[in-house]
């Protein structure tokens, strides 16, 4: 029987974007080129759309007041055809913790990223948990950033949502990677940062992220700045949310990723690069017990936008500031 709102990820190719959602296509691509990407479906706009007609929640979009919206909306009902799809693809996944993220139209495009507009839930585990955070994802399409970011681009008329329900990984060493210096945009180096479990001590600004600049060519590490990792996140033991904990001493200045990692990075940037034919800005994950490429899965990647293109926007002062520009965001550690 054919589903009417969602698809496994794998299906997903760069022309069902206008139905999904910049973010679920881009790992389809992904998985289409055999990159490793944690298993997972998506969710189509469609079922965001039919959620945003019911009449009280279209007049309050109507109205454009985004208080109202966000509570308005909070207050509806998913309809019934898309909560038990969502309930059927969860349970064909193994109902594991996942992460569940926005992917509106237009995010992460070439033209424009949506990142820290719209909300992450992290570590969400239980049909009914993961649809309530399906919802806050739509809700967080209307969050004063978003419905300004969309103003400025002028779409303030685009707004549309897909969702992208990930399993998670148990992060043992996270970060991000761009296929060019983000300074400089250099396309002959990979910028890597990376940090002791998961992403959210980055992306909140918790910690200041190991740096590494790596030459493609050569593999040559040309930059290797350590730095004082004091906190990571990790799941919570009562087996919903993520928790925050201290490093112990003997981590928090070690480095995160020997060499061999580092090659394996690249590899891995170089083949994203060449299959979207375009720099691009990976979000990754190493599991905990594992090393590269064995544990190493990429959880998102979006075309670099601010060092490259007909109008670049001025270049960050640092690749850390880069990381927090396109990272920044909003995103949760659980929903409980």
């Amino acid at each position: 029987m054919s589903n009417t709102y969602t698809k496994s990820l794998d299906q997903l190719r760069r022309d069902d974007e206008s139905s999904f959602g910049g973010k679920s296509v881009s790992l389809g691509e992904l998985l289409a080129a055999q990159i490793p990407v944690p298993p997972g479906f998506a969710l189509s706009t469609a079922a965001y759309s039919e959620f945003a007609a019911q009449p009280d929640i279209a007049a309050a979009i109507s109205e454009g007041a985004a208080d109202a919206i966000a509570e308005t909306m909070r207050g509806g009902t998913m309809l019934a055809g898309a909560r038990d799809e969502i309930a059927g693809a969860y349970e064909a996944l193994g109902e594991p913790p996942v992460a569940v993220r926005s992917s509106a139209i237009g995010e992460d495009s070439e033209e424009a990223t949506f990142a820290g507009q719209q909300e992450t839930f992290l570590w969400v585990q239980g049909a009914d948990q993961v649809c309530e955070a399906v919802r806050n994802c739509w809700i967080s399409l209307y969050s004063p950033t978003a419905v300004s970011y969309r103003a400025r681009l002028g779409r303030e008329r685009e707004a549309a949502m897909g969702v992208t329900i990930q399993e998670m990984v148990d992060a043992e060493i996270s970060g991000v990677m761009f296929t060019c210096n983000p300074v400089s945009g250099d396309p002959s180096m990979v910028a890597v940062n990376a940090s002791w479990g998961l992403g959210l001590a980055v992306v909140g600004g918790e910690v200041t992220p190991d740096d590494y600049l790596v030459s493609k060519v050569t593999r040559e590490v040309v930059r290797a700045q350590i730095n004082d990792k004091h906190h990571e996140y990790v799941p919570d033991p009562n087996g919903r949310g993520a928790i925050r904990r201290d490093v112990e001493d003997e981590r928090r200045t070690a480095r995160c990723l020997d060499e061999d990692a580092l090659a394996t990075l690249v590899d891995v940037a170089k083949r994203v690069e060449r299959h979207f034919g375009s720099r691009q800005d990976i979000e990754w994950a190493i599991a905990r017990g594992t090393t590269a490429p064995d544990g190493l899965y990429l959880l998102q990647s979006r075309p670099v936008t601010g060092v490259e293109g007909p109008k670049p926007k001025p270049a960050p002062a640092s690749a850390i500031a880069a990381v927090m520009t396109t990272f920044g965001a909003n995103v949760k550690r659980g929903s409980r």
